[in-house]
């Protein structure tokens, strides 16, 4: 049996023999020990607890294993804002930032005192990590958030209760919760990995139902696109995140649904990752 690292650089030590990048066993290390990067990097030769030792030793090697550091340590950091995660949720990844980038733009930054609060719904909602940084940055928007997981949809409801933002969650299958109503903003990064594509390799850890979509990765998407007209005001918005090789096919679907104005918007890795229109009908 491998022997316990007995101080903080013993622990570092053992996680790069083990493959582990030196921030992801960090962030595992100050999990276990409570303490900040910046004290262990002070106190490297301080006795390291054994339980502690046992339990960063016993991370790391599922980190090893493939399972993504988020889940080890429960959390993820999404547009300024600490969110909770779990398997049941997608990892929130900085490229979905641009979708939340794009959405802000259509959002008044002031209330209208002469118009109801301006509505938002978030499609797939997962964590709530894009529900969630549009009502931080935009507290006077209604800000709605569906997802077909009971146990995604209890993430994203606990993750605003910690942030202290009102958020309305409901449960069902894309537009189903929401029949009746009109929202000035729909935003949705929906599964759009084909079924059967190698990248999917990677994500064994994450929930499948949240990747993939169909054997080209559009199902959910054309659903939504097809859906969005009845739920959208006049002149409202709706902004997609899809593949890096989906934006013309997107595109083609709000242009064959009578969507206007259609544009797309680049990732920070120069990819187009998100597609959006607006609506030009009222029904």
């Amino acid at each position: 049996m491998t022997a316990l690292p007995r101080t903080p650089a013993d622990a570092l030590q053992h996680a790069r023999a083990c493959g582990i990048e030196r921030l992801d066993a960090q962030l595992l290390l100050t999990h276990v020990t409570g303490q900040s990067r910046t004290w262990l990097l002070a106190h490297d030769h301080d006795p390291l607890p054994p339980e502690q030792a046992a339990r960063f030793v016993d991370l790391v090697t599922r980190r090893a294993a493939g399972e993504p550091a988020a889940y080890l340590l429960g959390d993820k950091e999404f547009f300024g804002l600490t969110l909770q995660v779990t398997p049941a949720t997608l990892i929130p990844r900085p490229d979905t930032e641009t979708l939340v980038d794009w959405a802000l733009e259509h959002i008044p930054e002031q209330p209208d005192p002469g118009r109801a609060a301006f509505a938002v719904l978030d499609l797939g909602t997962g964590s709530g990590a894009i529900a969630l940084a549009l009502a931080h940055r935009r507290p006077h928007a209604a800000v709605t958030a569906v997802d077909a997981s009971a146990d995604a949809l209890a993430v994203a409801a606990a993750n605003a209760r910690a942030l202290g933002l009102p958020l309305r969650c409901l449960h069902g299958s894309w537009l189903t919760p929401v029949t009746g109503e009109r929202f000035d903003l729909i935003v949705s990064n929906p599964p759009y990995i084909a079924e059967g594509d190698p990248h999917l390799a990677a994500l064994t850890h994450e929930p499948l139902t949240a990747l993939t979509a169909g054997p080209d990765g559009l199902d959910d998407i054309r659903h939504i696109v097809a859906e969005a007209g009845t739920h959208l005001q006049p002149g409202g918005w709706l902004l997609l995140e899809h593949g890096y090789d989906q934006a013309d096919a997107v595109a083609a679907l709000l242009h064959a649904a009578g969507f206007t104005e259609v544009a797309t918007r680049i990732d920070l890795g120069g990819q187009p990752r998100c597609t959006g229109g607006r609506a030009s009908f009222t029904d």
